[in-house]
């Protein structure tokens, strides 16, 4: 059984074919999936299919890639989060990677996801990338550890997983785990405490081998396992019920839910 913890099935490469690609889901044992918001303007489509799948659960959130849109505020956030099947605030984050210039707007943006997880009481969905050092610095200045959450798609150094850890955060790991060159996060991938682990794919981006390249989905998931479980030398059995009773834990979502 494995669950994929951040996809986003309403893009789209694959909203046009979602039943395709549930059921492709369920032939590779997958039995969940969250779909994560990453613009207000989208957030009706993630909430219509978490509303229509039993196995689907959305979060509500701004990317920080996404500059100019409708900017969330604590209250707003707060409100979307109780809409059912909402299990957490995100995707959230910094990312230096590609914004230019003063980016105060996303540290800003950043602060507001952060205390609104914690008024609702609901985990974050981070997004780190070229920005470790300010991206922990905020978690710690706004108490993200009140609501802990998830790094997503983790592409960092042991340092930075070790940090987001002692702040309480799991890390999940997407298909860029099973690349050839992405050796230092391989061992990353070694050393991160089973307890604290997820899985995704990020789909319809960033599909594993042997699809790389290729449109990603939910059910490529067992792929990021089984590089994991062969990186640790154990069971694929072992990551897929670790990763999936870790999902459930942390979003609060019952393991017997369909």
């Amino acid at each position: 059984m494995y669950v994929d913890s951040h996809c986003h099935i309403n893009f789209p490469e694959l909203a046009g074919d979602l039943p395709a690609v549930l059921d492709a889901m369920a032939r590779n044992r997958v039995t969940h999936a969250l779909c994560i918001s990453v613009d207000l303007t989208e957030l009706p489509g993630v909430l219509h299919i978490a509303a229509s799948h039993a196995n689907v659960y959305a979060t509500v959130g701004v990317h920080p890639d996404y500059e100019d849109t409708q900017e969330p505020s604590v209250d707003a956030l707060v409100t979307l989060a109780q809409q059912p099947k909402v299990v957490a605030i995100g995707e959230t984050g910094l990312d230096y990677y590609r914004a230019t210039g003063d980016l105060e707007w996303q540290r800003a943006r950043f602060r507001t996801h952060i205390r609104a997880a914690r008024e609702c009481g609901k985990p974050l969905v981070i997004h780190t990338r070229a920005a470790a050092h300010d991206t922990l610095a905020l978690m710690r200045d706004e108490g993200a550890a009140e609501a802990g959450g998830v790094m997503h798609c983790f592409t960092e150094t042991w340092e930075t997983a070790q940090a987001a850890l002692e702040l309480g955060f799991h890390i999940s790991f997407s298909g860029i785990v099973t690349f050839k060159n992405a050796q230092a996060l391989k061992e990353v991938a070694k050393r991160v405490p089973l307890d604290r682990m997820l899985i995704e794919t990020d789909a319809p981006y960033l599909a594993p081998v042997p699809y790389r390249g290729k449109l990603n989905q939910p059910a490529y998931v067992r792929y990021v396992a089984e590089e994991i479980a062969r990186l640790r030398g154990t069971a694929v059995e072992e990551i897929a019920a670790a990763t999936s009773a870790n999902f459930f834990r942390l979003f609060g979502i019952r393991a017997d839910a369909p």
